[in-house]
């Protein structure tokens, strides 16, 4: 693997990942670490032996310079599109070598959301189904970021839709499930349903499937090691709520009626966020008013996302976060408490929308709690 930053800080970064990805059973995360211990240590030596070099402090050292590679990420980080065309014609061997963590230039591509970078580099003999060491391909990376383009010029030069990433189950339409990114899921649910599971049918709100559907495969559940680690039980209820939280994050508001109906609670929390704050996260109206209709409680407090971002938060500081003005007006309207505070930060969603730059919100939710 090719060394392609100097910044002390992001090998530091993907050596925690490469751990968190080792302890999910990643088999890639797995194999990198070999006969040294699964700790920090051992993820930065790993991490070292990975691009050649013995130690930590040797991988530190290491001046990328104006290596062919280091410069192509240079490009793509840039958006520079000439300049990149101009490097992988003078050195095509670049479209093949991995960087940190078997990274390859079509996986870095693909994070920036300019799909002609990719396109330079799946003209010039780019393999669209490599996948880096915690199994996520170009694809999964298209899925993630909702790409429809994309995804359509992965998939015609032979992407795999069926490769799972971080943990059984991971395939690019669950990543892009996970996220409530319709478009992309939609169009990924046309060449496979895999894994099939019920958090799949529910995210797709195939109401035809929720009742053949089982609670396999689900040993992804998190696409970075943002979230914290978890273990999903072999439980068919907690599999039942969980599917919830994906039908009410991706709007599938009958989905939602019908998972109720069968007896899945409204506020479960199973990983990070109940089915109403990832409604209001997503900024899914419909599905929020279905949740409120049938029940849900607009000021319960859950977690969310990271260990370090969602702590007692309500639906209104997701919302507020996010600046969605129809998702704050259903829930004011249905009762939300504005003074509500989290448990991390201390902060009303208002300070939520302050933080996060969400102007339009802020005015909305200072104006409602002046008027309180």
């Amino acid at each position: 693997m090719q060394a392609y930053q100097s910044d002390p800080e992001y090998y530091t970064g993907r050596a925690f990942g490469l751990l968190e990805s080792a302890e999910d059973g990643t088999p890639g995360a797995v194999a990198a670490f070999g006969d040294l211990p699964r700790d920090e240590n051992g993820a930065r030596t790993a991490l070292a032996r990975q691009h050649g070099f013995a130690t930590w402090r040797e991988l530190l050292k290491h001046d990328v310079g104006d290596e062919p590679f280091a410069r192509a990420y240079r490009a793509i980080e840039s958006r520079d599109i000439e300049g990149l065309t101009a490097i992988v014609d003078e050195h095509p061997e670049v479209v093949n070598v991995s960087g940190t963590n078997g990274n390859d230039l079509l996986g870095m591509a693909g994070a920036t959301c300019d799909e002609r970078l990719s396109k330079v580099l799946l003209d010039r003999g780019a393999d669209p189904a490599r996948g880096n060491v915690h199994g996520w391909t170009p694809l999964h990376q298209a899925a993630y970021s909702n790409l429809p383009p994309l995804i359509d010029m992965l998939l015609e030069a032979g992407a795999p839709t069926d490769v799972s990433a971080r943990g059984d189950g991971g395939t690019p339409l669950v990543v892009a499930l996970f996220w409530g990114n319709r478009e992309a899921a939609e169009k990924l649910a046309h060449h496979s349903l895999a894994p099939g599971n019920l958090r799949v049918a529910a995210g797709l709100g195939r109401i035809d499937l929720l009742g053949t559907a089982g609670g396999e495969h689900r040993q992804f559940y998190r696409p970075h090691s943002g979230f914290p680690r978890w273990k999903p039980a072999d439980d068919p209820r907690e599999a039942l709520d969980e599917a919830l939280t994906w039908a009410a994050r991706n709007d599938r508001t009958e989905a939602v009626e019908a998972l109720v109906a069968r007896g899945a609670d409204l506020e479960a929390d199973v990983y990070r966020g109940t089915p109403l704050l990832w409604a209001a996260a997503q900024g899914k109206v419909a599905a929020v008013r279905k949740l409120i209709e049938l029940g849900a409680n607009v000021n319960a407090q859950a977690t969310f996302g990271g260990p370090g971002h969602g702590k007692d938060v309500t639906a209104l500081h997701l919302a507020a976060q996010n600046n969605a003005l129809d998702v704050i007006g259903v829930l004011l309207d249905a009762g939300a408490d504005p003074g509500l505070k989290d448990g991390l930060f201390d902060s009303t969603a208002a300070g939520w929308a302050e933080h996060c730059e969400s102007p339009e919100a802020l005015e909305v939710l200072v104006r409602v709690a002046g008027d309180c």
